[in-house]
């Protein structure tokens, strides 16, 4: 019998990966319109076929690493019962909602104010939502010479899904140390903290494609994990072995929403084959993927970044 240590908790939001059709349209808006660094550029581990793209800050930390598989030519998806249909994004003034509701529209995006948040949806359909929050979390922010940092994207603040039944996640959230706020429940450690916000679900049902979300991921010491898949277990969820993603360790289960989860360690990051200052500049393949490259390389297309095109 596991006995729990009742201070360990979460730290927020790690990532959240969903999915496109296009590595350089997705590459073009998120490291060029919404001022994102990508971060790494490498291939899904479960289909070394394709790209895995991740966008964060200048420093490629979990609390704001929205990641990407390209699944070229996918249809459009649709977010349903079990899918996470919005992600929120931290700001720190309503001087940021007129920029990028102005920067936006400079490029073809509409946006909808609503008092302290800016709603729009990426080229995909991806829903996002910036909001003034009034946390004492550190900002994540990455540099771009077209957003000021006062007013760039500060890292995640929530996630939305849509649920038909939020109450029989109870169980699994609080074993999960998750605290319920208003419409959801919250995931806060020592450091950072992030929401998981519950909507009722359309009428519709869910279609996986380009534009929709594959899972969200859960920050986890590295010491600690373990314990999460524990803690997932005795909550009623059937998570997998700790897989090794070179980059952090992972576990995955489904809450029960249908929300596909994952908790992701918090090390040992991006740099453990990049030096920051080359973050995402070239094709990295973790070490046991690396025999691969003479078969993946040829048969990706080439994506540009707007950042190093910018300093060539």
């Amino acid at each position: 019998m596991m006995l729990y240590v009742t201070s360990v908790k979460l730290e927020g939001i790690h990532h959240i990966t969903a999915i496109t059709a296009d590595a350089q349209k997705n590459v073009d808006f998120y490291a060029g319109v919404l001022g994102l660094r990508l971060v790494k550029k490498t291939v899904n581990q479960d289909n070394p076929t394709v790209y895995h793209l991740f966008f964060a800050d200048e420093k490629g930390s979990a609390g704001s690493d929205l990641t990407f598989f390209e699944f070229p030519g996918v249809p459009p998806g649709r977010a349903g019962a079990g899918d996470v249909h919005r992600i929120v994004w931290r700001v720190g003034s309503f001087q940021s909602l007129d920029f990028w509701g102005e920067r936006l529209a400079a490029n073809g995006i509409e946006a909808e104010r609503a008092g302290d948040a800016l709603r729009f949806s990426d080229p995909e359909g991806l829903e996002h939502e910036l909001l003034v929050a009034a946390v004492g979390d550190e900002p994540l922010i990455a540099d771009h010479p077209e957003v000021p940092a006062e007013l760039a994207l500060q890292g995640f603040h929530a996630v939305c899904a849509y649920s038909a039944e939020p109450e029989a996640s109870r169980r699994l959230l609080e074993a999960l140390e998750f605290e319920p706020v208003d419409t959801g429940w919250e995931a806060r450690g020592e450091r950072r903290g992030g929401l998981y916000l519950y909507d009722e679900a359309p009428d519709e049902r869910s279609l996986q494609g380009a534009g929709s979300v594959h899972h969200v991921a859960w920050a986890s010491k590295m010491d600690e994990h373990e314990e999460w898949r524990e803690r997932a277990i005795s909550g009623g969820a059937q998570p997998t072995p700790v897989i090794d993603r070179f980059y952090f360790r992972s576990i995955y289960f489904r809450e029960p929403s249908g929300v596909l989860f994952e908790i992701a360690t918090l090390g040992p990051g991006f740099t453990v084959d990049e030096p920051v200052e080359r973050l995402g500049e070239k094709l990295s393949l973790p070490p046991d993927y690396e025999h691969l490259r003479s078969e993946v390389e040829p048969n990706l297309r080439p994506v540009t970044n707007p950042r190093t095109a910018r300093a060539g």
